[in-house]
């Protein structure tokens, strides 16, 4: 398909083998044509460096004197063809003369219309290719309308769903599958959207895709907990043990705005010592901590006690009552919808072979009105919020803890 049409749009579930196949189609293109330019773009710099490094895998398996030394954001081979990771910027990209763009998890790029304007005039003197492929998120976005609109017709168009992609035909484990199955019980939109590869989100969702997606900024990357760095920081810690994760969120003041820093996620039954260890070392490396609040409901103020005595002076104590819990999910969502609040897309690791999406997490959080107005909220069986509610706590230490906050009902 990618070989008959100059435009094409692979449609795929998680885990199908999209990211192997697409590296493997641009490496042979590389390969059969000489000095050809290849880009890769995507919602993160980190998303179209995979793409890379699987190129970079396929490259031990051919002959050496093909290619030059292998690197993290480029591929050069001795044909002088070029494979490139770009950040994801109409402004880097223009100016390129390019015989093939890859827009990677395009339905996850914010500002994907001007991307698109972009990688077409790069694209106009050689008549070269344009492949994007995704998983579906949400539908007020070029990738939906790609598979929806007559203007597209021209795009062939790849859907792949779990049943097409599960062994032994696909590189889909029946064990991994069925571990999501139980996963996504009670979440059967997002079973529709990760594994059907189908648009379909629950309308009672408190954080639409719509809006995450327009706050994803493609520059950002989270910082690592080694690291060394100076701001105005604000931390979210959500403790949880047994059946739910201790959570930490960062984020730093910019002019006025908020920007995602680093997340933590404990395993679990993580003890708190651990993670209380944890906090007091990354607010002594980074420094200029203005306040850490904590959800304190369920397991008792102690916690907070026992962060003082550690040297936490900045931390706060704060119950989830129903009318405090509408008040922090409100500004949260105030701050993304007056685009105060901007984050990368990134994956967060919990484990070695667990890892969560930090867009997926802000959308498991639902919520109905009462009728005295006022919002009860929940999430999906088997799914944690905690990241959600670090978050949306982090945020929360921008603004005055008012003693009980009264309840305002924000339009949808």
């Amino acid at each position: 398909m990618i070989e008959r049409n100059n435009s094409t749009a692979l449609r795929w579930s998680r885990q199908s083998g999209k990211s192997h196949l697409i590296a493997a189609w641009l490496l042979h293109y590389a390969l059969t044509h000489d000095n050809a330019q290849i880009a890769i773009v995507g919602p993160s710099w980190r998303q179209t460096k995979i793409v890379i490094r699987k190129i970079n895998g396929f490259l031990t398996k051919i002959p050496g004197g093909l290619y030059r030394k292998k690197q993290a954001t480029m591929v050069q081979l001795r044909n002088g063809s070029l494979v490139q990771a770009f950040p994801c910027s109409p402004e880097t990209i223009r100016g390129f003369t390019l015989n093939v763009v890859c827009a990677d998890e395009l339905n996850y790029i914010s500002n994907d219309e001007d991307m698109f304007d972009a990688i077409s005039f790069t694209l106009a003197t050689t008549g070269g290719k344009f492949i994007c492929s995704s998983t579906p998120g949400s539908t007020d976005s070029l990738f939906w309308r790609i598979f929806n609109r007559p203007q597209f017709a021209h795009f062939g168009k790849s859907h792949v769903t779990w049943e097409h992609a599960v062994e032994p035909n696909g590189p889909l484990r029946r064990k991994w599958l069925e571990q999501k199955r139980k996963e996504y019980e009670g979440d059967e939109y997002r079973w529709r959207r990760e594994m059907e590869a189908e648009w379909s989100e629950d309308e009672s969702v408190w954080l639409p895709l719509s809006l995450i997606t327009k706050c994803i900024d493609s520059q950002l990357d989270l910082w690592d907990f080694e690291d060394i760095h100076r701001g105005k920081f604000f931390g979210g810690l959500d403790l949880g043990k047994h059946q739910d994760y201790s959570v930490f969120v960062v984020v730093e003041e910019v002019d006025g705005k908020y920007v995602l820093r680093h997340v933590k996620v404990f395993p679990l039954e993580t003890k708190y010592a651990t993670v209380i260890g944890y906090v007091k070392t990354l607010v002594d490396r980074w420094q200029n901590f203005e306040r850490i609040r904590v959800d304190t409901t369920g397991v008792g103020e102690y916690i907070v006690e026992d962060m003082q005595n550690a040297g936490l002076e900045e931390v706060e104590a704060v119950t989830f009552t129903a009318p405090r819990k509408q008040e922090l999910a409100s500004l949260l969502k105030q701050r993304m919808l007056d685009g105060a609040y901007r984050f990368p897309y990134a994956d967060i690791h919990v484990s070695p072979t667990k890892k969560l999406s930090y867009v997926a997490e802000l959308n498991v959080e639902r919520f109905e009105m009462r009728k005295d107005g006022t919002f009860a909220f929940n999430h999906p069986q088997n799914q944690h919020d905690d990241v959600f509610w670090s978050t949306a706590l982090a945020i929360y230490c921008s603004v005055k803890m008012t003693p009980e906050p009264e309840i305002w009902v924000m339009p949808r």
